[in-house]
């Protein structure tokens, strides 16, 4: 039996510039307009029998504009960043430096107060590992991107530096398809269009 789940990655908040830890704040105008324009292609992932959204405001409220009605689920709540929740990298490194370097080096790091990147993979993977398994089920979850980075990491078993190495843009979605240890990753199908003369 196998699951699919299609992490949805909430629509923007600010420019990348400005992403903030644990950022809480509602979607802004252009985040809006983006799923807007998306909203036709991500609208079928509605039929998912169950639809799930981390707790954030722009989680909520992309899966709400797209018809989801997703349930929050606090297992897909972003990483916990301790006394740097708020702030941006740049702020974080002007202030501490050091203390960065360490968080972005070593997996298991704290030095915010927070929670590691390995305790955060592991989380947001016992979230994907205690899924309901029916041959053939559906899941949605809308996240912040580095949820869905978490859980891709968790779902390929890479070594968490790999983390810092996938790109998960608003409004894209990444699929996995298995069940709880046994996960892959799933490309869809891009339409080829027709080449013109």
């Amino acid at each position: 039996m196998q699951l699919r789940v299609t992490f949805v990655a909430a629509a923007r908040s600010s420019s990348l510039l400005a992403e903030r830890f644990e950022d809480d704040r509602p979607l802004d105008q252009a985040g809006w307009d983006e799923v807007l324009g998306v909203a036709h292609e991500l609208l079928p992932l509605a039929a998912a029998e169950l639809r799930y959204c981390s707790p954030a405001p722009r989680s909520r409220a992309t899966g709400d504009a797209l018809g989801y009605s997703p349930l929050v689920q606090l297992g897909l709540r972003d990483c916990d960043m301790g006394r740097w929740r708020g702030l941006t990298l740049g702020e974080a490194m002007a202030r501490e430096p050091e203390s960065v370097d360490a968080w972005l080096a070593d997996p298991r790091a704290t030095p915010h107060g927070g929670e590691s990147l390995l305790t955060f993979i592991s989380r947001v993977g016992e979230w994907l590992d205690t899924r309901p398994v029916e041959d053939g089920g559906r899941v949605v979850a809308v996240a912040e991107p580095a949820v869905i980075r978490a859980a891709l990491v968790y779902a390929l078993k890479a070594p968490p530096s790999t983390y810092w190495n996938i790109d998960v843009r608003p409004l894209s979605a990444t699929t996995v398809t298995g069940r709880s240890g046994r996960w892959n990753l799933r490309f869809e199908g891009v339409p080829t269009q027709p080449a013109r003369a």
